[in-house]
């Protein structure tokens, strides 16, 4: 087991600040090279104080936020134009990414596409839900609309 301090949020796992003990291999493959976290160290205890500090003076302004931005993304259905074949079959899915991209597109804020979770594959034309988590005490759920987008024909 590997003690690490998380620099970032990591769904499942902690907030930045947090100690954790990981396995090895899921620190030594995906934490450490994104920058997710650091090696825990007994001078990174500092380092540990210094993140929780700027966290907690953090969440007390974005909580404020965080509850404003829920209000408008569940007011309004976020609509996503995708390219459909014959019966509303989607070419790929749809994903976190393209859910952040589009909130942001229909001028509702912008999210990170690490807090979106989609509950189902969505593969098809329809109208979905997915839910973002904006702060800890705070998880909004979005109404998706998932259109064919529009071909020109050609002559």
């Amino acid at each position: 087991m590997a003690k690490l301090i998380l620099t970032q949020e990591v769904t499942g796992l902690g907030s930045a600040g947090d100690v954790v003990d990981v396995k090895n291999g899921y620190a030594r493959n995906y934490l450490l090279p994104r920058g997710y976290a650091t090696l825990w160290t007994k001078g990174g205890e500092k380092q540990v104080e210094s993140i929780r500090a700027a966290r907690e003076t953090r969440a007390v302004k974005s909580l404020e936020e965080a509850q404003a931005l829920s209000a408008k993304l569940q007011s309004t259905p976020v609509k996503l134009e995708v390219t459909a074949g014959e019966g509303g079959r989607l070419f790929g899915a749809i994903k976190a990414a393209d859910v952040a991209d589009a909130v942001e597109a229909a001028g509702l804020g912008s999210i990170d596409k690490r807090t979106v979770t989609l509950p189902q594959n969505i593969k098809s034309v329809g109208s979905y839900q997915a839910h973002v988590r904006l702060h800890e005490d705070v998880v909004s759920v979005v109404d998706l609309q998932v259109v064919p987008e529009k071909t020109k024909k050609k002559k």
